[in-house]
């Protein structure tokens, strides 16, 4: 039974640059009748975002390679495209919500499906 309304269409953008973290992630979503797209760096998300308008949620690391982290990412999306709702995690850090751009949603890793789920239909 899914967590979100049926009503809801969700584009998400799930950015992770761990392989099999990124497609747990892109699977969880996709069983909640989400349509995912995924990237594993920042610089591919961001090309991503340029390319595409329906995208409505970005879930991503914080702590990714590359020379931008999911920090950044997030503020740069949070200015650049303000209707992107932002959820972020990570394993290293612990962020309250407040301490997030935009209202974002803050998920500790390792995360429950219902957690990720939860946090994305908060944002969104």
């Amino acid at each position: 039974m899914s967590l979100l309304p049926s009503s809801l269409s969700l584009v998400v953008l799930v950015v992770e640059d761990e392989p099999l973290l990124r497609m747990l992630a892109t699977d969880i979503l996709e069983d909640e009748g989400l349509t995912v797209l995924a990237a594993a760096t920042a610089e591919e998300a961001l090309s991503i975002l340029e390319s595409r308008g329906d995208i409505t949620v970005l879930f991503t690391d914080i702590n990714m390679p590359g020379k931008m982290d999911g920090l950044t990412l997030a503020s740069h999306v949070a200015q650049r495209w303000p209707h992107i709702r932002l959820v972020v995690t990570s394993g290293r850090q612990g962020f309250t919500n407040d301490q997030l751009p935009d209202d974002g949603q803050f998920v500790q890793k390792p995360y429950r499906p219902r957690q990720l789920v939860c946090a994305i239909a908060h944002a969104a």
